[in-house]
């Protein structure tokens, strides 16, 4: 079975930042996705944000992420690489979704 960037992000979609109780990739904290197809089975890397450089469940959040990739078929290695850069915007990055939940108009 192939693992494809979509596959990943709809692993990610059920993890939710506690704070906020959002999506993760709802919210736009996911800023790559990478994809590394191997003999034993694919290698996948995801670059993600948080919503402040002081988010105290980061560690949390990160940990989170790794296992719902883990898990998904395929999968022989999973990494969660946190990026700062850019800072995560929800006027940007969040789903219209969760701009409307957080009061948020354009």
């Amino acid at each position: 079975m192939s693992v494809t960037v979509e596959t990943i992000r709809k692993a990610l979609q059920p993890v939710q930042d506690p704070e906020i109780g959002f999506s993760i990739v709802d919210l736009g904290l996911i800023r790559g996705i990478e994809v590394e197809e191997g003999e034993e089975g694919a290698r996948v890397t995801v670059k993600m944000t948080m919503t402040s450089p002081m988010c105290p469940l980061a560690p949390e959040m990160l940990e989170a992420a790794r296992h719902a990739v883990a898990k998904v078929p395929g999968v022989e290695h999973a990494a969660v690489e946190l990026v700062w850069s850019p800072p995560w915007d929800p006027r940007v990055d969040a789903s219209e979704e969760v701009k409307a939940e957080l009061g948020i108009w354009d």
